[in-house]
């Protein structure tokens, strides 16, 4: 006998939770590779999650803190190192 028990919750919430995760991913990605160019598609990844999701109250909240540390952080050590920053 199996029985699936459903949660409630629709699939855009695990969607929206996993495009917050693919948008904290990239942020992260901003210290080693040209925070310019993937500051933006991390923040358009968020967005849309936020759009999404009204049941993520710390996963996109925590992206946007991610992505705006990491872009000013990999934008110094960019500096720092001398390389490109887009």
């Amino acid at each position: 006998m199996t029985t699936s028990v459903r949660d409630g919750r629709p699939p855009s919430e695990a969607i929206a939770g996993l495009l917050a995760a693919i948008a904290i991913f990239v942020g992260a990605l901003e210290l080693v590779y040209r925070p310019f160019r993937l500051a933006p598609a991390a923040l358009i990844l968020a967005l849309i999650a936020t759009v999404m999701s009204r049941e993520q109250p710390r996963t996109i909240p925590i992206a946007y803190a991610m992505i705006g540390i990491c872009f000013v952080v990999g934008a110094a050590l960019q500096v720092w190192t001398k390389h490109p920053l887009f």
